[in-house]
């Protein structure tokens, strides 16, 4: 970010301006989903188009769709984290990376509280920038960034479907060719426009992660199938292979990039700390729970995905078919939020945004091609999941979970910050919160690289079957 203020995008008017201008904002917002000026409701009688209705989620919806697309991936990496730095470690940056996520994800909320037109990452963005006459170039570098990062996501559960389709098909097909066939169903998928449908199928996607993982550790506590069962409560390990563990844990928590659209399709705005909650507390028990138990039964040598820490092939086969819904749904959710910036950018002002036009669904269907295919060529050229995952905590979620929602805070205020002793702790939580940012993004980078320029196990763009053997 760009600010002649103490910190990044901070500006000295921007207090007293946001207040005053907040409904003028609202009405000027270039994402907001309205139609065009000249827009008649007549028209819509004329070609047939309907009105599509973006507020249908209630907050136990919201958090169930917040909980599919967050525990999907991000648990899969848990058990080989913990084997990596120790029972102990583990556990703990697990619990503070739970609670940091709480706090932003709180504070995001309190900032579309004040800017209720915000939807994206851009229109935070936007409105910061606006202080210090940036507000376009910040709506666009935000903006894009959430939908890169989204991108990834959905190539990371792309790369994961080739492994769960090789796992149960003996690899009878080319890992290009399931990828091609996961980039078909991830995309007819995302035909819908809203999040309405996810708030029901979202619970399948929860179902399915929850019953793959529980059947998991009930399989390796039966089995005990890889290494041995020493469990070490902490260990001594190179830095870079630390950090890399650290930036899947905070991958794992990394759903902030949705955050905005979700409570952009709430019946009621201030339901958000309900669905928040819903979400920190299951992810964190589950995130804890099934780590510890799959690495003091599998020993150090827990891979990851952790869903082929079974032990025999026909019960990995079973884990994997169970895990299919999440993988899917918990994708497609991300391919959703991605989709719909890119549409509303497109489509600003005009009536396409609001109603259900032929050109709107032209539109939107190849929008939502156009991203998914650009999520398979990640998937194909960054084979290996742990090192994908600290990728993209290190290039994005660094910021979008910790970073950002921090100087939010920091900006909204703005010559608050030392006024009372709450204000001074909140305060320095942000600016923990920034700091920690930074240095997933620096470090994460480094380490990510490292591993990725490392790791030969598994080939880009091959045929070659990316299932644990």
């Amino acid at each position: 970010m760009v600010s002649n203020a103490p910190v990044a995008g901070v500006g000295p008017d921007a207090l007293s301006k946001k207040k005053d201008n907040a409904q003028n904002d609202v009405e000027t917002s270039d994402l907001s989903i309205e139609p065009a000026p000249n827009y008649a409701p007549e028209d819509d009688e004329k070609d047939g188009s309907e009105e599509i209705n973006y507020h249908t989620l209630t907050w136990w919806q919201a958090g169930v769709v917040m909980i599919a697309e967050t525990v999907s991936l991000g648990i899969l990496s848990l058990p080989a984290v913990v084997a990596n730095l120790g029972l102990a470690p583990g556990i703990v940056v697990m619990v503070i990376m739970g609670v940091f996520s709480t706090y932003s994800g709180l504070v995001m909320g309190e900032f579309r509280k004040q800017y209720p037109w915000v939807e994206s990452f851009g229109d935070a963005g936007e409105v910061m920038g606006r202080s210090i006459g940036m507000g376009k170039v910040f709506q666009e570098v935000f903006g894009w960034a959430q939908t890169i990062f989204q991108v990834f996501v959905m190539g990371s559960h792309l790369l994961t479907w080739t492994i769960c389709l090789n796992t149960l098909t003996d690899s009878a097909a080319c890992t290009i060719v399931w990828g091609v066939v996961g980039l078909a169903i991830f995309w007819a998928l995302n035909t819908p426009r809203t999040l309405k449908a996810a708030g029901y199928y979202s619970f399948a996607s929860f179902a399915s992660i929850f019953t793959a993982v529980m059947v998991t550790m009930i399989d390796v506590g039966i089995e005990k199938p890889i290494g041995t069962t020493s469990v070490e409560v902490s260990r001594t390990i190179g830095f870079a292979s630390a950090f890399l563990s650290v930036t899947n844990i905070a991958v794992a928590f990394s759903g902030h990039s949705c955050f905005f659209s979700v409570m952009s399709e709430l019946k009621q705005p201030n339901d958000w700390p309900k669905a928040l909650m819903l979400l920190q507390v299951c992810d964190t028990v589950l995130y804890i729970v099934a780590s510890v138990v799959i690495y003091i039964y599998v020993g150090p040598d827990v891979p990851s995905p952790a869903l082929s820490a079974a032990g025999s092939r026909v019960v990995r086969k079973v884990i994997w078919g169970i895990a299919i819904p999440t993988i899917v749904i918990a994708g497609v959710i991300y391919g959703h939020v991605a989709a719909k910036y890119i549409f509303v950018r497109v489509f600003a002002g005009t009536k396409h945004l609001a109603k259900r036009t032929t050109l709107g669904v032209i539109g939107w269907l190849g929008i939502t091609a156009a991203i998914w295919i650009i999520a398979w060529v990640i998937a194909q050229s960054i084979p290996v999941f742990s090192n994908l995952l600290g990728l993209l905590c290190a290039l994005f979620a660094s910021w979008f979970s910790y970073g950002i929602p921090g100087s939010l805070w920091l900006w909204m205020h703005y010559g608050e910050w030392f006024t009372s002793p709450k204000r001074i702790v909140q305060f320095s939580l942000n600016a923990l919160l920034m700091l920690v940012g930074l240095l997933l993004c620096a470090l994460g980078l480094w380490v990510s690289g490292e591993a990725i320029a490392k790791d030969s196990g598994t080939e880009p763009w091959t045929c070659k079957s990316n299932a644990a053997s």
